[in-house]
């Protein structure tokens, strides 16, 4: 079982950049589909962006050219640099890991964005 550990939220002002990184327990070579998910206050949870083990990435449109989603196979490590943040990104942010047929989440980070 992959246990993912996000760190890096907190408050920002609007127009300000956070960067989140998400920590594997173990090797994500073998992690096909890696991705960061949000959920906003009274909102369902949706995709950020995600990030194949080839590197070929996929925003949603509300972050395109905004946030940019990387990965470290060696580090075991993904991350999400996010600049001109806007107040509708407050949210909880969530590491997600899809192998195989098993999916496995992060227990989150909070970023909030003042205006």
């Amino acid at each position: 079982q992959v246990q993912l550990v996000e760190s890096g939220g907190g408050l920002v002002q609007a127009g300000g950049s956070l960067r989140l990184s998400c920590a594997a327990s173990e090797s994500i070579f073998s992690i096909n589909v890696m991705g960061w998910y949000r959920q906003g206050p009274g909102k369902q949870r949706e995709l950020v962006a995600d990030i194949t083990i080839s590197g070929t990435t996929n925003y949603v449109d509300s972050v395109k050219g905004r946030f940019t989603i990387s990965r470290d196979n060696a580090k075991n490590m993904i991350y999400l640099q996010m600049n001109s943040l806007k107040p509708e990104d407050t949210a909880d942010y969530y590491c997600k890991a899809d192998r195989g047929r098993s999916t496995y989440w992060g227990q989150g980070t909070q970023v909030t964005v003042s205006s």
